[in-house]
C-alpha cells in the first residue's frame, strides 16, 4: 500500500504581466451550485439591478469570484453554436480555452485545452457532480452531454477552494449546468441540415409548472444526428435522450431528479490524423477507404458506445442557517471499440477488439451555515467505480479473436474527499476564506495472464493487488468588494491528479515505488468590474505543475518497476475578458490571454500549449434577430517528436471564424407559438491550418519533416440550417 503525503511549495506571481495584458491584449484582439452574481449589482435600499451588460456576454466572471473564474450563458450555446455541437465547442469562448474538431463541429472526440493543460488534468462536472474515465483522469465530448442538453458551463480556471471535489483539481474545473425548465408549457420540434449530409432531429417537451400550487416541473428530450463527417468515411450515428424533474415546495426546499442516455455509433479510426504527403497535395480529408482489400478499410473501425448519468437530488434549509445540498447518482460508460491496428497489414492479429467500461455510483454531501461571523461550507464526496478493460488481438476480417488478451483487468477505485472551509467575515467587503480538502483514492486490481502487459504471471491466471494514495490539499482566498459592481481577488490552492492506471502495465505488475498523485501550486489575482455599458475580468496567475513519472528502464533485483518524478513544470500568465454594450442591440466581447507553460528543467515549451489566444465577437440582439459573428486565434504551440524531444515541431498561430445568425417569428399561425430560423458557418474562413501532430514519423521534425506524419487539420467550412418550431 503507498501513500503520498507529499506538500509542494508556492511561488509568488508576477504583477508586471498585469501591464502586458491590458497594452497587447487589446491590440492583439483588434488585429486578429451557490448563486452568482453576474451583472446583477445591489446597491443599499435599492432592489438588485441585473446590467446590460452581463445580459449580452457571451463569456463572464462573477463579482462573486474567489478565483478566476467565467460562465458561459445558455444564448451563447442555443444562438452561437451549432445544434449538433459537443460541450467543447462554447468554451472556445473562454479565456485561454480551446478546442479541435478534425472532422466537423461535434463529429467527433474534441479535447479542450486551458492554459495549455489538456482536459486530462482538470475535473468535469455535471450539476456539480464529478464524472471521467477511470484509468486516467480523461474526457470524451461526443458522449454523455451534447450541447443541447446543458444549460450553461461554469469554468474556474484553478484548482479551486477546498470545496471543490474531483480526481484532478490539477489545472482547473467546468462544471456543465443542467438546463433550466420553463415556467410556461413548451413543446419543440428541431429540425437541422447542413454540409457532409449531417442532420439532426430533436423534440423537447417541457410540462411548465403544475400540480399543486405549480410545484412541479418535468422536461423531456430526445435528438437523433447523422453525419458523414468530413473525414472519408468517417460517419457518426449519435442518438439521446434526457428527462430532469424538479419539486419545489413552498418553503424554498427543491427535489430534483435526472436521467441522461446516449449511444453513438462512430467509423473513427484509432489512428488518426491526415498523412503529410496527402495535406502537401491539398487532400484535408483522406482518413478511410471504401476498399476492403485495404487495412484502412472504414469496415475495420468502428465504435459503439453508450453512456448514461442518472441522479437524484435535494437542497433544502435545515434551520439555524444550515442548509443541506445532496446528490446521490449514478453513471455509466460503455466503450465498445474494434480497430485494424495496422497502416500496412490485414491478418488474423492486425486488428484489436477493445472495450472500457466502468459504473460510477457516489454521493456528494454539502452542508453550508451562515451567521455574522461568515459561512461555514464543509461536506464529503465519495465514489466508488467498477472497470472492466480489454484488448485482444482479433482478425478485422471475421472477428475471430486470440486466445490470449494483450491485456485484461477489472478493478475498482474508491474515492473519499470530505472537506472544511471557512468564509469569514472580516469587514462588510472583505471575506477571507481559509480551508482543506482531504484526499484519498484507492485501487484494487485484478489483472489476468495477457501477451503484452503483466505478462504470463508465472503461470497463474490472475494477479491481485491493490493500492492507496493520499493528499492534503490546502486553500485561502480573500475576496474584496470595492464598490458594489466592482471586486477583487486573491487565492493561494494546491490541486492534485491520481496517477494513471497504466503505471501497472509492467511484467507482474510489481511497481516499488509507485508514483505520488502529482499537485499542483496556484497563486492568482485578479478583478471583475460590471457597469451598464461593460463587463470586465482580468486576472494574473503562477502555477507550479508537477509533471508526469518516468519508469525505471528495467526491474530490479526483485523484479519491481520504479516510477521517479520527471521534473516541474510552470504555468503563468494573465487573462482578461469584457463585453461591451455599443447600442441599437450591438455588443463587443473580447478577450486576450498572454501565457506560458514550459519545463523547468530546460525552460522548453510544454507540448500543445500556445503562447497567447485572443478572441473578438460582435453580437446583435434586437427584435427579432439575433446574430453573432466570433473569431479565435490561437498563438503559435510546439509538439514533441516520436522521441518525447521538446520544440520538435512549430505550429504556426491559426484563426477561426464563425457566424450565427437566427430570426425569430412569434405567433406563426399553424407553426405554433414560434418559429426560430437559424443559419450557422463554422470556419467562415475556410482555414485548414495545421493544428497539431497526430503522429510523427520517426525522425521527422519541422525542419525535416516526413511524409509519413500524421497531422490534426481544421475542417473545412460547413453550414448548418435549423428550424425550431415551439408549439
Amino acid at each position: 500500500m503507498k501513500k503520498s503525503t507529499r506538500t509542494p511549495i508556492a511561488r509568488p506571481a508576477q504583477i508586471s504581466l498585469a501591464v502586458a495584458l491590458l497594452c497587447l491584449g487589446a491590440s492583439a484582439v483588434a488585429q486578429s451550485q451557490a448563486p452568482y452574481t453576474l451583472g446583477t449589482v445591489t446597491v443599499s435600499g435599492q432592489a438588485p439591478v441585473t446590467l446590460p451588460s452581463a445580459e449580452t456576454a457571451p463569456s463572464q466572471s462573477s463579482l462573486n469570484a474567489r478565483s478566476a473564474q467565467s460562465i458561459v450563458s445558455e444564448v451563447q450555446l442555443r444562438d452561437y453554436t451549432s445544434p449538433v455541437a459537443d460541450y467543447t465547442q462554447a468554451l472556445n469562448m473562454v479565456p485561454g480555452m480551446f478546442s479541435s474538431s478534425p472532422n466537423g463541429v461535434g463529429l467527433g472526440d474534441a479535447k479542450i485545452t486551458m492554459r495549455g493543460l489538456s482536459d486530462s488534468n482538470m475535473v468535469f462536472s455535471f450539476d456539480g457532480i464529478p464524472f471521467n474515465d477511470t484509468n486516467g483522469v480523461s474526457h470524451h465530448s461526443w458522449v454523455f452531454f451534447p450541447s443541447e442538453f446543458i444549460g450553461s458551463q461554469v469554468v474556474d480556471r484553478s484548482p479551486g477552494g477546498a470545496s471543490t471535489i474531483g480526481q484532478a483539481t490539477f489545472a482547473g474545473n467546468v462544471d456543465f449546468r443542467s438546463r433550466p425548465l420553463d415556467a410556461d408549457p413548451r413543446t419543440s420540434l428541431i429540425v437541422s441540415a447542413g454540409t457532409w449530409n449531417t442532420n439532426l432531429l430533436s423534440l423537447e417537451h417541457t410540462t411548465g409548472q403544475y400540480g399543486q400550487d405549480g410545484k412541479s416541473n418535468v422536461l423531456l428530450a430526445v435528438q437523433k444526428m447523422k453525419s458523414d463527417g468530413y473525414q472519408t468515411y468517417n460517419l457518426q450515428d449519435r442518438s439521446a435522450a434526457q428527462v430532469k424533474y424538479e419539486y419545489e415546495n413552498t418553503g424554498g426546499s427543491k427535489v430534483t431528479l435526472f436521467a441522461s442516455y446516449l449511444n453513438l455509433k462512430s467509423n473513427t479510426p484509432n489512428i488518426k490524423g491526415i498523412a503529410r504527403s496527402s495535406y502537401d497535395q491539398g487532400d484535408y480529408v483522406s482518413l478511410l477507404s471504401g476498399d476492403s482489400s485495404k487495412p484502412n478499410y472504414y469496415g475495420f473501425n468502428f465504435y459503439d458506445i453508450s453512456t448514461d448519468f442518472v441522479y437524484a437530488g435535494i437542497n433544502t434549509a435545515l434551520g439555524g442557517g444550515w442548509k443541506l445540498d445532496n446528490k446521490v447518482y449514478t453513471y455509466r460508460y460503455w466503450n465498445k471499440q474494434n480497430y485494424n491496428n495496422s497502416a500496412t497489414a490485414i491478418t488474423a492479429t492486425s486488428a484489436i477488439d477493445k472495450l472500457n467500461s466502468y459504473t460510477a455510483i457516489g454521493d456528494v454531501t454539502r452542508f453550508s451555515q451562515e451567521s455574522d461571523l461568515g459561512t461555514l461550507r464543509t461536506g464529503v464526496w465519495l465514489d466508488q467505480a467498477k472497470s472492466y478493460r480489454f484488448q485482444v488481438p482479433s482478425d478485422p476480417r471475421t472477428w475471430v479473436n486470440g486466445p490470449t488478451p494483450n491485456f485484461s483487468e477489472t478493478y475498482t477505485t474508491t474515492t473519499l474527499q470530505p472537506y472544511v472551509e471557512y468564509s469569514f467575515n472580516v469587514s462588510p467587503q472583505l471575506q477571507i476564506t481559509p480551508g482543506v480538502k482531504w484526499a484519498s483514492y484507492s485501487q484494487d486490481f485484478v489483472h489476468l495472464a495477457d501477451l503484452t502487459t503483466v505478462g504470463s504471471l508465472n503461470g497463474a491466471p490472475s494477479l491481485a493487488h491493490s493500492i492507496t494514495y493520499t493528499d492534503t490539499l490546502p486553500s485561502i482566498d480573500a475576496h474584496y468588494f470595492i464598490r458594489p459592481n466592482w471586486s477583487a481577488y486573491a487565492q493561494y490552492a494546491i490541486g492534485d491528479q491520481i496517477p494513471s492506471t497504466n503505471i501497472f502495465d509492467v511484467k507482474n505488475a510489481q511497481v516499488s515505488p509507485a508514483p505520488n498523485p502529482t499537485k499542483a501550486t496556484t497563486f492568482q489575482y485578479g478583478t471583475v468590474w460590471n457597469t451598464e455599458a461593460m463587463t470586465f475580468a482580468f486576472d494574473v496567475y503562477r502555477t507550479v505543475l508537477e509533471s508526469t513519472y518516468t519508469k525505471s528502464a528495467t526491474a530490479d533485483s526483485a523484479g519491481n518497476f520504479a516510477w521517479y518524478p520527471s521534473g516541474t513544470q510552470t504555468a503563468q500568465g494573465v487573462e482578461g475578458e469584457a463585453n461591451f454594450v455599443l447600442g441599437e442591440g450591438f455588443s463587443l466581447y473580447l478577450n486576450a490571454t498572454m501565457t506560458s507553460l514550459k519545463y523547468d528543467a530546460n525552460g522548453k515549451w510544454v507540448a500543445g500549449a500556445p503562447s497567447d489566444t485572443e478572441t473578438v465577437a460582435l453580437n446583435y440582439r434586437r427584435g427579432n434577430w439575433s446574430v453573432g459573428a466570433s473569431a479565435n486565434r490561437i498563438g503559435q504551440m510546439y509538439n514533441d517528436d516520436s522521441a518525447k524531444n521538446n520544440e520538435a515541431f512549430v505550429i504556426d498561430p491559426y484563426v477561426v471564424a464563425n457566424v450565427y445568425a437566427n430570426y425569430t417569428i412569434k405567433n406563426p399561425g399553424v407553426f405554433g407559438k414560434a418559429l426560430k430560423l437559424q443559419w450557422g458557418v463554422n470556419n467562415l474562413l475556410d482555414n485548414h491550418s495545421i493544428i497539431g501532430i497526430a503522429t510523427a514519423a520517426a525522425g521527422s521534425n519541422s525542419v525535416t519533416p516526413k511524409a509519413a506524419d500524421l497531422l490534426t487539420v481544421n475542417a473545412a467550412r460547413s453550414f448548418q440550417l435549423t428550424a425550431t418550431i415551439d408549439f
